[in-house]
């Protein structure tokens, strides 16, 4: 049983997947029915205020094979089922009232309030109940959400793109980027991930960059992210820049660069953001390293040596080690690009 659950899981994983970036501030979760080895149904949470995964999964069911059919069942999900009234029926009941026999969850809930208690709701309901598969896995998908539950503060991912040498320009008269095409469609589905992006006022009034979402597959049924400007200098920013001025110039966020740490939590608290990306210079960038504000590293490093006085990573060092884990490497072109979450210490 255990490698057929973690097959199924891995179904459900995939499915949760599809949430990323879009569920905020809920987590995204996944969900898979399976009886008799086959499986009848898939669902995935698609943004708050819509059906949780498990019901998303119970829906899919009833379309394709009659409400019957999930009676017996066993179903698979990324997140213990939500116990409580939001702005959706708990899914403990709708497990319960389909009927079925068996609920499989990887991760718990990361709300001390919640957690553990759905297991005894559908325990008292005669439903078996296992928990932990594949819950590492399963965790990723909510890493987002659980930071915020217990912190108050979002995942933030810092994207940096730079020469073999650990520089950010190239010399004069190369043009502006380091990376190729291939990269810089990843950057878009980085994007994706996050609900806001954080830039520097220097990197606006240097690179007039537009942080938007622009690839329609990616745009599609999802909002724009909040672009956020740090900066000690608002009144020089140039307000004909693309930040200011394009159809999302609503979405564009001036705020002060002397307090990073309570911006990102208004950007919890006042926009219901979970996770942001940083594009920005080596001076921001090693100023939220210093106030150890970030939890995942993205960097793409491309097959040029560029010299000059522009560092990935800048300021007077970091004081003590910091090393990644979970490192991943792949090749987008010319270019590669190491991603892993930080260690801090």
């Amino acid at each position: 049983m255990q490698g057929e659950d973690a097959h199924w899981m891995r179904r459900a994983i995939e499915e949760g997947s599809k949430g990323i970036g879009r569920t905020s501030p809920n987590p995204a979760v996944g969900s898979v029915i399976v009886k008799d080895g086959v499986e009848l149904g898939a669902g995935w949470h698609r943004g708050a205020g819509l059906p949780h995964a498990e019901r998303e999964a119970i829906a899919a069911v009833k379309r394709t094979h009659g409400e019957a059919a999930l009676k017996g069942s066993s179903v698979y999900v990324t997140l213990e089922p939500c116990s409580t009234h939001g702005r959706t029926p708990p899914c403990t009941d709708g497990l319960i009232e389909a009927g079925v026999s068996r609920v499989i969850y990887a991760a718990e809930d990361p709300n001390p309030a919640h957690a553990g208690r759905a297991d005894r709701l559908l325990e008292e309901a005669g439903i078996s109940v296992s928990r932990g598969v594949l819950s590492e896995e399963a965790s990723k998908l909510i890493r987002a959400f659980t930071k915020v539950q217990r912190s108050g503060l979002p995942w933030v991912i810092l994207k940096t793109a730079m020469s073999l040498d650990g520089r950010i320009t190239r010399p004069p008269g190369e043009g502006m980027w380091l990376t190729g095409e291939v990269a810089r469609t990843e950057v878009q589905r980085l994007r994706a991930e996050c609900e806001a992006v954080l830039t520097s006022g220097e990197t606006v009034r240097r690179d007039n960059p537009r942080l938007d979402l622009r690839d329609p597959e990616l745009a599609a049924d999802r909002a724009q992210p909040w672009r956020v400007v740090l900066t000690r200098d608002a009144g020089s920013l140039p307000m004909d820049a693309p930040l200011f001025t394009d159809a999302n110039r609503e979405r564009t966020l001036i705020e002060d660069r002397d307090h990073p740490e309570i911006v990102l939590r208004r950007l919890v608290n006042e926009r219901g953001v979970s996770a942001v990306l940083v594009e920005c210079g080596g001076r921001l960038a090693a100023e939220l390293m210093e106030a150890k504000l970030v939890d995942e590293w993205v960097a793409f490093m491309a097959p040029m040596v560029n010299g000059g006085p522009v560092p990935a990573l800048a300021g007077g060092g970091l004081g003590e080690g910091v090393t990644l884990h979970d490192v991943r490497f792949q090749r987008f072109g010319p270019d590669v690009m190491l991603r892993g979450t930080i260690s801090q210490g």
